[in-house]
């Protein structure tokens, strides 16, 4: 590395450049926006406002602080850069120049390197103002011109690299220190200052591909830490080696090539990266095509571009059909191919010869046969086979195929089996054997894509297809289907109506007649002959019937025939049924509401008839002459054709249902009339005309529904009530049987407590209480006849039947109770103790409760001294009442 100067002198304040010609020296690559030096220019008015250019702006440019930048990357000559910097006043225009020469570094090595390196020396730079007297710093307007370092250097380390030094360094002791990455951040260590002599060293090799650059800030300070020079900035470029092979983005790559592409068509591009500088020669890559298989029809097939990579076709002769697919071995090779300084690597490519259409599809026959039911659909009758060189499931090997003659009516289609790649004959109408009993179909066959240019074989390829029609035996048809028919509705049974006859298709079969059979009669008002189809009548044809839709009445028959296999058809027989008047009309509403008084009461009423016109309306209404009650009290007046109003005649009627008989004349020829009931109801009325009584009215002409309806309800919640009694008698009975025999006033069980002050013997106390009830006081079905049980039974077998204890009096005493009791338990086997041996552990002697072994009877009573038994408080006064009175 060539050593830079940056020295800064004491002169007079002189507006211009210090120097006419500026040396520096740079590294021989050099990238777009790289800091190159800087260009020193005094200013003696600090207001001025000057302006850089360079002679050579596509190259370089000035900054407003005197910054030399490369505008772009380029490789610096081995002969010096020489370009102008100019500097313009822009109020005065004034202009001065400045020529700079840039120089590329040498390339040393090892011990060279180490006897030409010149230490560098940095001055912090000053510059002293001529219009004051004491010594001012001049902010920093230049940059030090960055340090180029090579990685990888094998040392010795520390090595130095530059000095810097201040220039007040002779009347005060300073302190350097550097900051930044690579100093005192991480990675820390790599850069060390010495703080007396300001010798800047680097600690170990450095390696660009990691770390292209370090951006460190030099410092002065007295010994006192104060600061005596603004910090200046150093930048150390790495510079590159060449120690990173190329590698390969993909180590196989796969592209694709039409087979009979020309020389020069494009295949694919491969890339490799080299970690190097990529502009310099070390990261700069070539490409070269080591082998090709296989080599045939040439060994050299394709080439590639060496700067980018691009593999094109160079030979012509590629054809799928021989070779689908090559492999290139591509190699890639740094120092711009050089074989002898550059490092390699090399890839697989793998071209994939595409199929284009060079090669039509041929029938494998001249003539394909078939057959056909007649009357059949969606049958495949012929597969066509044909062959294709070309690849398999590709535009360029599915065939279509097309019908060019034989099949004017376009009974059959060709589909594609796209398996196969056959073609299927279809029948896709129906074909009829007397008509047509053969057909000759003429088929081509050819690409989903037309042929490639160039080839000389016809487009498509033609076949005949033989197709024998075979004769089934067909239903028969009416004629005509459906048949419609005029007739006047009111027809009698055993009348003949029409006769509705079916032919027969098969001409060629040996068949008997025809039969026919009645298969859809919805009102059953037909029947057909079954030999020559004649259909007559077996009820009266009614228009009104709910079986006649729009005055149409549809029937179907059947025919059939005695083939093999036996064949059938249907028809369908319209009747159109021509209206008669034999309806009468009648009255709508059947009930209707008026009020006692003449108004408001008129009704609105409507004749309905079931005939259509002229047997309708308009209607013509009035009132009978019997009862005269009628007219006495009714009157009649029509509205419209179908439409009359119903009012009182009299001033007051009585409240009530009155059933008013009104008679109905239609229009029809002849005329039909009808006498009908409207019932009407008389109310009590308000000043709205609603009525006020309307729920007497209603009550006494309840219909059946309403009767039934409360009728249900009346019964559903007598059986309620009913249920309700069952279970409330049910829980009175197993209250009952709950009780004690005793009164419940006399019921002593809530004054008894149970002490365990007896020590042992109590392990056998846990009787039934219930049991304990007089026996008189429970009902004769609630007496198990299976004698007493205790709760505390732990039956393991069948239980056994024990005598039945007989209900005892009412002694007023629980005494031969007790013992029964007693007797069933020692007689129970189920019952604890299981052994029938009672042990119980000694008591003491003077117990004053004593043994209940000791109860017999009431009379055993006199012997016992229950007195004691009126000190234990009022929870024992019912056996104090009871054993301590003495005689009372």
């Amino acid at each position: 590395q060539a050593p830079i100067k940056a020295t800064c002198e004491d002169m007079s304040c002189k507006t211009g450049f210090p120097e006419d010609v500026h040396s520096a020296v740079v590294s021989r690559s050099v990238h777009g926006g790289q800091p190159l030096l800087n260009v020193r220019f005094r200013s003696c008015d600090a207001n001025k406002k000057i302006h850089f250019g360079s002679s050579e702006p596509e190259d370089f440019r000035v900054g407003e602080d005197g910054v030399v930048y490369a505008e772009r990357s380029f490789q610096l000559s081995a002969e010096p850069t020489e370009f102008v910097v100019s500097a313009q006043d822009k109020e005065t225009q004034q202009e001065w120049q400045m020529r700079v020469k840039l120089t590329p570094e040498p390339v040393f090595t090892g011990a060279s390197e180490k006897d030409q390196r010149k230490i560098e020396e940095i001055i912090f730079p000053w510059q002293q103002y001529k219009h004051s007297s004491p010594l001012k710093r001049q902010k920093r307007d230049w940059v030090i011109p960055p340090i180029n370092l090579p990685e990888n250097s094998k040392g010795p380390f520390p090595q130095e690299l530059v000095r810097i030094r201040s220039d007040r360094d002779k009347s005060l002791s300073l302190r350097y220190s550097v900051t930044g990455p690579g100093a005192d951040q991480p990675p820390t260590g790599i850069f060390i200052i010495n703080p007396i002599s300001g010798q800047l060293s680097v600690t170990k090799p450095l390696d660009r591909e990691q770390i292209a650059s370090f951006h460190l800030r030099a410092h002065a300070v007295d010994v006192n830490g104060n600061q005596v020079e603004n910090p200046i900035d150093i930048v150390i470029n790495v510079i590159d080696m060449n120690d990173n092979r190329p590698e390969f983005l993909h180590q196989v790559w796969n592209g694709t090539v039409p087979e009979g592409s020309k020389p020069g068509t494009y295949v694919m591009t491969v890339t490799a990266i080299d970690a190097d500088d990529p502009n310099a020669q070390n990261g700069m890559l070539r490409y070269r095509i080591v082998s090709q298989a296989p080599s045939s029809p040439s060994p050299n097939m394709f080439t590639i571009n060496n700067e980018t990579g691009d593999i094109i076709t160079v030979a012509a002769g590629l054809d799928r059909e021989k070779v689908q697919q090559y492999t290139l071995i591509i190699q890639a090779t740094d120092m711009e191919g050089n074989p002898t300084y550059g490092l390699s690597n090399t890839a697989t490519a793998v071209i994939a010869v595409t199929d284009v259409n060079d090669n039509p599809p041929e029938f494998t026959a001249m003539t394909f046969y078939g057959e056909v039911p007649e009357n059949r659909v969606d049958v495949i009758v012929a597969n066509l086979t044909v062959t294709d060189k070309d690849q398999p499931h590709t535009p360029a090997w599915n065939a279509m195929y097309r019908m060019t003659g034989g099949d004017p009516t376009g009974r059959f289609t060709i589909l594609t089996d796209p398996n196969s790649n056959d073609g299927l004959v279809t029948v896709v109408k129906p074909i009829d054997f007397e008509t047509n009993r053969m057909f000759v179909l003429t088929v081509a066959a050819e690409n989903q894509v037309p042929l490639a240019k160039g080839i000389q074989h016809p487009p498509q390829s033609t076949a005949t297809v033989s197709i024998t029609v075979i004769d089934v035996n067909e239903s028969p048809y009416f004629v005509p289907n459906p048949k419609l028919v005029r007739q006047e509705e009111g027809l009698m049974a055993g009348s003949v109506l029409t006769t509705f006859t079916a032919q027969d298709p098969d001409r060629y079969m040996q068949q008997t007649s025809l039969r026919y059979s009645k298969l859809s009669d919805p009102a059953n008002w037909l029947k057909i002959d079954p030999v020559n189809g004649q259909i007559t009548t077996t009820a009266v044809l009614d228009r009104e019937s709910i079986y006649v839709q729009n005055n149409m009445y549809n029937a179907t028959f059947l025919a059939s025939d005695n083939g093999i296999p036996p064949m059938s058809g249907t028809g369908t027989l319209q009747i159109y049924l021509l209206d008669i008047n034999d309806n009468a009309p009648q009255v709508h509403p059947k009930e209707a509401t008026t009020c006692e008084t003449v108004q408001p009461n008129a009704i609105n009423i409507t004749a309905v008839d079931p005939d259509i016109d002229p047997n309708a309306g308009p209607f013509a209404f009035e009132l009978p002459d019997t009862p005269a009650s009628i007219k006495r009290n009714w009157t009649i007046v029509r509205i419209s054709g179908d439409h009359a109003q119903l009012s009182l005649r009299i001033r007051f009627l009585e409240a009530g249902i009155y059933d008013v008989p009104i008679v109905i004349t239609d229009s029809g020829n002849p005329h039909a009339s009808s006498t009908s009931l409207l019932k009407v109801k008389v109310c009590q009325c308000d000043l709205n005309g609603d009525c006020t009584d309307v729920d007497r009215i209603v009550g006494a002409g309840l219909g059946t529904g309403a009767i039934i309806a409360i009728l249900l309800c009346i019964i559903i919640l007598l059986i309620l009530v009913l249920m309700f009694v069952v279970w409330m008698k049910r829980r009175d009975k197993e209250r009952q049987a709950k009780q004690l025999l005793i009164d419940p006033e006399d019921d002593v069980r809530d004054n008894i407590l149970k002490y365990d002050e007896e020590g042992g013997g109590e392990e056998d106390q846990d009787y039934d209480l219930s049991q304990l009830q007089q026996p008189d006081t429970l009902e004769p079905d609630a007496i198990k006849p299976v004698g007493i049980r205790r709760l505390d039974e732990r039956p393991i077998h069948a239980e056994p039947q024990y005598p039945v204890r007989s209900a005892a009096p009412h002694p007023g005493d629980i005494g031969d109770f007790i013992n029964e009791g007693l007797k069933a338990a020692d007689n129970d086997p189920t019952a604890p103790p299981y052994d029938s041996l009672l042990v119980f552990d000694y008591e003491g002697s003077g117990s004053t409760a004593g043994s209940l072994s000791s109860l017999n009877s009431s009379s055993s009573g006199g012997e016992q001294d229950y007195d004691y038994l009126n000190d234990w408080g009022p929870r024992f006064k019912k056996l104090a009442d009871m054993y301590g009175g003495g005689d009372d």
